[in-house]
């Protein structure tokens, strides 16, 4: 175990050196930089408004990015955000000193509710210009607005709820539809429902939220100066339009759950933060007297939404008897605290304060500071000056904060996408899990960090944590990349000698057996991991040593057979005399070669089961590399045994149809060994063709005379075509049997006499039966007494053969009286053929001479013609021309030499001083050659009609365009 971790650490250390020396040159690598390479910019970034209100700024509000401000006395401005350069100013028209005492603006920024220090409230929609006063709420000093955001609309506010300076709650709705657009009062209704009292009375409802939870429940929370009420009920569902009147009924006769706190502002506020957009809040922060009440709200509980519930107290810097806050928001992680000259941030998880902003004194006392819910702004303003704080990327430290907090799962959540943070984060958890004993959970950290592999493993290794290390290594191993080979090897080498270290251990203890098949589970696991294969694979040959040395042949197969090693796994099963087992994984996993190399040590123990296997196997083996095993067994083992092996050789040729030679020759010495009825029947189904036989002949007819087969050895003579050696061997066993070979040369008489008298012979010389041997001579109608004469003894009596040799002489007769029939006919004949010679030398034709040519139609006189008697006539060398294509080779070579010796005897003689006698001589001998030529030439020309005879005949698939001149002769078309 030492050596391979020293051998780890030093390609670790390898690797180390080859990143810091890209580091010396400017070379990035995967390491981690913690040095911040910009500033960062704050989380509340401020930006100073560039506007100057005319009028000093009386109240501010802003949502779904629409900003209303009442300025001086009697003006409001509606600013867009989305479109600032097109502010839209609206006038109050009061006439009296009524002045705007605070503006309350919907969550979608189309109601504005505006109240005046006179008791009296006005209002205003997005799309109208025209401000008007609400007659119901005539006499109600307004304090705060609980909007509908669930019901409420862009032309309708739903059921919302009210607070007065009074204590009193109040449910309103606010209509601008069509219906009631020019009426004089949007208003709809105006109702109290309940009164809110501290222990002095009634007390102004300084904050109103209404909050649906899960089921139908609604969830309302209303604040005074020192105590925060909340008011739980069920809405039925379709009755929502109706209002909240019943959730405060239920606390008509008793007072809803609250809270309170002794110091006293003179006024509260509470802020909430909803992550999404038309979702509910999820935590919430009260500024009240003593500090800040701040938590989460759960909505699954059933009377109180708040939950995890702190309070931070205000620190020595505020007094709330001299700069007491004034306003309050929050975010994901901060609230932010209005001071009359500054603002300060603190975080919600540790109660620190992160961030503080000073005023100048120029800008005048902070007024308000109010959230944009919809983009997460912050506006404050003074009664001249408005500042917006943008909030970025809150959450980039509060994995740190959570991580000292130990909350490592949402410190992990908050630095996923910075790994280098996360590092940190992984190894403060693997530090802290290991400190309080955890070794699984810390192993598994550990294996994520970047911290040096050796100190971990010798971490563990010190607390002797051998679980935690294999977890530890294969977490590791899990995350290294294909390129890391050496490592990887290491890593899979030494987590196989500890699962086997701990297998060993646990299998010695019958107390940790479940133990132990779990780990056993986890090591074959381990070993068929795809991601680990190619590595298994490579280094087979060390795992395999790993498991020789630590005995465990069980794990050895298993991992044979992983490694498809199936030559491995069925050597062991033979080692170990289980035949059939080896068998088995020989079937399942078909390898024609296993087969090959397995099958000589098999079939000597189980030979029925592994014929049974080379049969289901098929046609996937090829028999001749099988036939050294069969042959090998065959020659020891019994005849019920060999049984088998001719079992397969006949699957093989009867089922697969196989033809090599090598194994019919096999399945022949086999029968002749063992099956001698067999043989016979075998060779005779293999026919009597020599092509198509797939036996070695010469082989079968040695192999069938050593074992004296004699039926056998006459029918492969009478394939060989050996009829007379096949007859001699005949005689030897049946008679009968000779005379079939006897018959079956039927296109040589000559021999065929010959083996019939051989057969004559043997019945005569050997057998001295002259009935059998008179016998042969009516089966046999090519021997003649005369030819069975010879082979009788001198003193055997006449009787026996006298009917035989009558019958010859009367043959002869009957041969003698045909011939004379034949002369007498040839006569005749000869004498018939000399009259229609006559006849043909008188017969003649007459020709007019308006007579044409039949093949080129000009008239027939004009040169030398042919008639013929089916009426046609042609010139003569119009009939060469058609004839002569048509002709054979060898006709046409003729034809060219006739007309050539035909040319020569028509030239003049050249001489001029001959004598008389010698031209004389010299014209009577060329004329006669003169005409034989022409004679010659008349037979091959002239021998048929062109249009009549079989020239034509023959010529009716020609076609009429020479296929080679097809191609020219269509081009002259074109």
């Amino acid at each position: 175990m030492a050596s391979i971790l020293d051998e780890y650490e030093d390609s670790l250390h390898r690797s180390a050196s080859v990143q810091q020396s890209r580091a010396s040159v400017g070379i990035p690598h995967s390491g981690y930089v913690n040095a911040r390479l910009e500033k960062e910019t704050p989380i509340f970034n401020k930006q100073r408004i560039d506007f100057a209100p005319p009028e000093k700024i009386n109240s501010l509000v802003v949502s779904s990015n629409q900003l209303c401000m009442s300025l001086g006395k009697d003006t409001l401005l509606r600013i867009d955000l989305g479109k600032p350069d097109e502010p839209n100013q609206v006038e109050l028209g009061r006439k009296d000193e009524a002045r705007v005492y605070k503006m309350f603006l919907d969550h979608t920024g189309s109601h504005l509710l505006i109240a005046l220090n006179t008791s009296e409230c006005l209002y205003l929609n997005r799309s109208v210009q025209k401000v008007r006063a609400l007659s119901r709420w005539k006499g109600h000093l307004i304090e705060s607005v609980g909007w509908n955001k669930f019901l409420g609309s862009e032309t309708n506010t739903g059921p919302i709820l009210v607070g007065t300076s009074q204590g009193q709650i109040c449910e309103a709705e606010i209509s601008v539809s069509e219906g009631s657009l020019f009426s004089t009062n949007p208003d709809q209704y105006f109702r109290q429902v309940y009164t809110l009292e501290e222990e002095s009375g009634p007390a102004p409802v300084c904050c109103l939220e209404i909050e649906r939870g899960i089921e139908g429940k609604f969830f309302i929370i209303a604040t005074t100066r020192k105590r925060l009420f909340q008011f739980v009920g069920k809405v039925p569902e379709g009755t929502e339009q109706q209002g909240f009147s019943s959730i405060f009924a239920l606390h008509a006769d008793h007072l809803p759950s609250f809270r309170e706190f002794p110091a006293n502002l003179g006024f509260s506020e509470i802020a909430f933060y909803t992550p999404k957009l038309r979702s509910n809040p999820r935590s919430f922060a009260w500024m009240m007297g003593n500090g800040v009440l701040y938590g989460t709200l759960d909505y699954s509980r059933p009377d109180s939404i708040l939950s995890d519930e702190r309070v931070w107290v205000y620190p020595s810097d505020i007094d709330i008897t001299v700069n007491k806050p004034i306003s309050i928001v929050l975010t994901q992680f901060h609230f932010l605290l209005l001071l009359p000259d500054r603002v300060k941030a603190v975080c919600t998880l540790n109660g620190q304060v992160v961030f503080q902003d000073l005023f100048l004194e120029k800008f005048g006392l902070l007024t308000r500071m109010i959230k944009d819910p919809t983009v997460q702004q912050i506006w404050i303003h003074t009664e001249k000056v408005v500042f917006r704080y943008h909030v970025q990327r809150e959450s980039r430290d509060v994995w740190k904060m959570y991580m000292n907090m130990n909350k490592f799962d949402l410190a992990k959540e908050y630095c996923k996408d910075r790994p280098e943070c996360l590092d940190i984060v992984l190894a403060k958890e693997a530090e802290h899990c290991f400190q309080n004993k955890r070794y699984l959970d810390s192993a598994k950290c550990y294996a994520l960090t970047q911290n040096y592999f050796e100190e971990i493993a010798l971490k563990f290794i010190e607390a002797k944590q051998e679980e935690a290390l294999m977890e530890f290594l294969i977490k590791k191993l899990s995350n290294l990349k294909p390129s890391e080979k050496t490592q990887t090897t290491l890593l899979t080498t030494w987590l196989t000698e500890l699962y086997l270290n701990w297998l060993g251990i646990l299998e010695g203890d019958p107390s940790q057996r479940n133990l132990y098949l779990d780990t056993r589970e986890k090591f074959r696991t381990f070993l068929s991991s795809p991601k680990n294969k190619d590595c298994l694979f490579n280094n087979r040959a060390s795992i395999y040593e790993l498991l020789a040395s630590h005995g465990d042949t069980e794990h050895m197969v298993y991992f044979a057979v992983i490694m498809q090693d199936y030559e491995r796994v069925v050597a062991h099963h033979c080692q170990h005399d289980e035949y059939d087992e080896a068998l088995n994984v020989l079937s399942r996993h078909r390898d024609e070669k296993l087969f090959y190399k397995f099958s000589p040590v098999l079939i000597q123990h189980i030979p029925k089961k592994v014929v049974d296997a080379w049969i289901s196997m098929g046609s996937r083996l090829d028999a001749r590399n099988l036939i050294p095993a069969l042959v090998n067994y065959s020659q020891s083992a019994s005849t019920q045994q060999i049984n088998e092996a001719i079992r397969y050789m006949e699957f093989c040729v009867y089922q697969l149809e196989e033809t090599q030679q090598a194994i019919h020759n096999y399945l022949l010495s086999l029968y002749a060994l063992c099956r001698p009825d067999s043989l016979l029947s075998y060779l005779e189904q293999a026919g009597t063709n020599p092509n198509r036989i797939h036996y070695d002949l010469k082989y079968a007819l040695r192999l069938c005379a050593e074992h004296g087969h004699h039926h056998a050895c006459v029918h492969i003579y009478k394939v060989m075509e050996l009829y007379e050696e096949a007859v001699d061997l005949a005689l030897q066993v049946d008679v009968d049997l000779a005379k079939s070979c006897a018959d079956l040369p039927e296109d040589d008489e000559e021999l065929r006499k010959k083996l019939w008298l051989k057969i004559a012979r043997h019945v005569v010389q050997e057998e001295k039966d002259v009935k059998k041997a008179m016998a042969c001579l009516s089966s046999c109608a090519l021997l003649k007494i005369e030819d069975v004469l010879p082979f009788f003894p001198d003193f055997v009596t006449i009787d026996h053969f006298k009917e035989a040799i009558c019958n010859s002489l009367e043959d002869y007769n009957k041969h003698i009286e045909e011939l004379k029939r034949e002369m007498e006919e040839a006569t005749q004949s000869a004498k018939r053929i000399r009259e229609d010679i006559q006849e043909m030398r008188n017969k003649y034709g007459s020709v007019e001479p308006q007579e044409k040519c039949a093949a080129c139609d000009f008239p027939l006189l004009n040169r030398p013609f042919y008639l013929f008697l089916c009426g046609h006539m042609f010139h003569y060398d119009c009939l060469l021309q058609a004839v002569f294509p048509n002709l054979p080779a060898y006709k046409q070579a003729k034809l060219e030499d006739l007309q050539k010796k035909l040319a020569a005897t028509s030239q003049p003689s050249k001489s001029h001083h001959r004598p008389k006698d010698a031209d004389t001589i010299s014209l009577g001998k060329g004329q006669q050659s003169r005409e034989q030529i022409k004679a010659d030439i008349d037979d091959i020309v002239a021998a048929e009609c062109v249009y009549c005879g079989e020239l034509m005949i023959r010529s009716i698939d020609k076609p009429f365009i020479d296929p080679q001149k097809y191609d020219e002769e269509m081009q002259s078309w074109l």
